[in-house]
């Protein structure tokens, strides 16, 4: 039942308790779901006036937020790039290019260490011209050449885009070029004049969640509205959209249709003839690569008499006749402690980055007349190690990065198949790390389950639970987090003689799809204990306690430690919410949140809803229950996460009397910031917040 305004306006000056009681499945703070009424916006400046202040004018903050823009704009930053015809192309962000440059240099120059960068696109001098707030959001170009390139741009940094066709020869946009108007976009070539556009069509083309329903096959010089539909999902799918392969002869596009988060189909298509499914487990993420079907099982899967668990990667011939009879491929099967992260296609073969008890691994396969052969690239034990290919379909040439929480990051050259890597940059000290050490414990949650977890904290500190302590979480979508060097968390706590930790909870995917799947729909409930357990193994283990920790997350982990803060008060002295998901109720209903209930559920169903109203934050707010100060963190232009989750549960919780911070930023999509100043900002008021909080 939708509010009456004239409720929302007597809500708007003070919130009260008559104004908040919930009758049936009445929802008072229904209308700061509307993002850019008056009234939304002006409950919005109020809560922004009420909080900034506080931070803004405290000792110490104006210094941090410098120190942090610093880092963020530092030039001695890593520069990754990707491989577009021959040049090496990188997006800089810095203090003379807030809004950032999109650049390239010869292949060989930026292996020497001597890039000579030329300016391809200026996105502030753009927005400048245009009179537009415009936010990079990547680019699609064609190859070989990569001369024609589809520039995404978005409006304050939401996921929907525009987009336009780019010449990088000249360094300026196609005149009557390509052209789709600012909404959530799928595209992809088909050749120099051929593109497939999933897009808003009109009325109809969208799906429930937002996205693309309907796809169309696009030739140049002839008007959109006259594309012809080649691909039609249905309206309660999650997407639909379009791939195109080159790593045979002659490019290939492919059409891929989501159902839901975790399901997705994969059909050829030609000019002319219709679409054919490829035979595919649905829950399996798939790559054609050649002439093989790349999946990775998200399930246990028995195919021809062999059974293979969640989490291998498998190669089928591409051909349907000989997949429904041959024996897959193994290139990597996980282990109780080792799962794959992720991986990614070269020329000749792929290369997976997995966790060995959360710790990066590196490892290489290719094809071979006796089958699959497996490469390990030597790492450091105890971090992260990332890789990113320069051109998946041309090249052999990777990118790795490995890095801890210490250590700064090294971002090396290597070449798939040769030993060796050669060092391209060490980024400098962001902060002194010479007085912190890291570690590695357990925790044991409600069910006996082992849940391990990374601290960082100051060396020999006394265990009388007085270290102030940041538990950090997120625990969904199969997301794994894993060590990392951050010179925005070492500057802004770690050196101020702060503990900081990472959970690794279920939901996640430190261990896989079955840590993921452990905390799916009806099981949600491990990842919150998982999450309480890491902070009473804390209190337990005298490191820090009650009045001295605080959680944080975002997203799906503001969801996290918005559920955790419900259910155990009592615990944390302080909570960082960043655009999240609060209201389970109303989720599916509200931008993206449609996508996500492979993940959570749908509360339509009232078997569904028994569970997630067991957790659903905004729903257990209690009157007489004192709960943790609490920071709120969004963005007016989130346009997947919707703002309204943050504005009711704070709404909700003045109500209640309860001590809420609430910043919400008018620009930067689900990022919360839309370039590095308003980062460094958002990051100053955090860390302002949990130290006043916690010391």
């Amino acid at each position: 039942m939708f509010v009456r305004f004239t409720l929302a306006a007597a809500c708007l000056a003070a919130v009260s308790a008559s104004c908040a009681v919930f009758a049936g499945d009445e929802d008072p703070y229904q209308w700061l779901e509307a993002v850019d009424t008056p009234a939304s916006l002006d409950w919005v400046r109020a809560r922004n006036a009420e909080t900034l202040p506080k931070l803004e004018q405290a000792p110490g903050y104006e210094a941090l937020h410098a120190r942090l823009l610093n880092i963020y704009n530092s030039p001695q930053r890593l520069v990754p790039v990707t491989l577009i015809g021959s040049r090496a192309y990188n997006f800089w962000q810095d203090a003379e290019h807030p809004r950032g440059i999109w650049r390239s240099t010869p292949l060989a120059d930026y292996r020497t260490g001597t890039p000579r960068w030329r300016t391809v696109l200026d996105v502030d001098a753009l927005g400048h011209a245009e009179g537009q707030s415009w936010v990079w959001k990547g680019v699609e170009c064609l190859g070989p050449s990569g001369e024609r390139c589809l520039v995404k741009l978005s409006r304050g940094g939401g996921d929907a885009v525009e987009i336009r066709e780019f010449d990088t020869r000249t360094g300026d946009f196609v005149a009557g070029g390509f052209r789709i108007a600012h909404a959530k976009t799928e595209i992809t070539w088909v050749d120099r004049d051929t593109l497939i556009v999933g897009t808003d069509f009109g009325p109809g083309s969208l799906t429930d969640s937002g996205y693309a329903r309907i796809l169309k096959r696009w030739r140049r010089g002839t008007p959109i509205e006259q594309a012809q539909t080649i691909f039609e999902a249905g309206k309660e799918d999650m997407m639909v959209s379009a791939v195109l392969d080159q790593t045979q002869a002659a490019p290939r596009n492919f059409i891929v249709r989501r159902p839901s988060f975790f399901t997705e189909e994969i059909y050829a298509i030609g000019q002319q003839a219709k679409a054919v499914k490829l035979d595919k487990p649905d829950s399996a993420k798939a790559l054609v690569w050649r002439d093989r079907l790349i999946l990775e099982l998200r399930d246990d899967w028995t195919r021809n008499g062999h059974s293979f668990a969640k989490g291998s990667l498998l190669a089928l011939p591409l051909d349907s006749a000989r997949a429904r009879t041959a024996v897959p491929e193994v290139l990597f099967a996980p282990s109780a402690t080792v799962a794959m992260e992720e991986w990614h296609a070269v020329k000749d073969g792929f290369v997976l980055n997995l966790l060995d008890r959360v710790r990066g691994r590196v490892m290489e396969v290719r094809p071979g007349r006796k089958g699959w052969s497996q490469r390990v690239v030597p790492v450091p034990e105890l971090g992260a190690s990332k890789t990113m290919p320069l051109d998946a379909e041309r090249s052999n040439d990777y990118l790795l990065t490995t890095s801890d929480y210490l250590t700064p990051s090294t971002l090396s050259y290597l070449h798939f198949g040769k030993p060796g890597a050669q060092v391209l940059q060490r980024l400098p000290a962001f902060f002194d790390a010479s007085r912190l050490e890291a570690a590695q414990y357990e925790a044991t949650s409600r069910d006996g389950t082992r849940v391990p977890y990374f601290i960082v904290m100051p060396k020999g500190v006394p265990r009388d639970g007085s270290l102030p302590t940041v538990l950090y979480g997120y625990g969904g979508f199969e997301v794994a987090l894993t060590p990392a060097y951050n010179g925005g968390v070492g500057a802004g706590w770690l050196e101020k003689g702060g503990a900081y930790v990472v959970a690794n909870i279920r939901g996640g995917g430190e261990f896989g799809p079955r840590w993921h799947a452990a905390a799916l729909k009806e099981k949600r409930q491990n990842a919150y204990d998982d999450f309480i357990a890491v902070a009473e193994n804390l209190i337990q283990r005298g490191i820090t306690s009650p009045k001295r920790l605080a959680i944080m997350g975002g997203s799906n982990g503001g969801l996290l430690v918005g559920a955790t803060e419900v259910q155990r008060p009592d615990l944390f002295a302080a909570v960082v919410c960043q655009v999240p998901l609060l209201d389970m109720k109303r989720y599916h209903l509200l931008l993206a949140g449609a996508s996500w209930m492979g993940e959570y559920g749908n509360p339509d169903i009232a078997e569904e809803w028994a569970y997630i109203s067991k957790y659903s934050p905004y729903q257990n707010l209690k009157a007489g229950v004192t709960y943790p100060r609490t920071l709120f963190v969004t963005s007016t232009r989130d346009d997947r996460v919707h703002p309204g989750h943050a504005r009711k549960m704070a709404a909700r919780m003045r109500e209640f009397g309860q001590d809420v911070w609430y910043f919400e930023n008018m620009e930067g999509g689900h990022a919360g910031a839309a370039d590095n100043t308003q980062r460094a900002r958002m990051w100053a008021l955090t860390w302002t917040f949990l130290d006043q909080t916690l010391r």
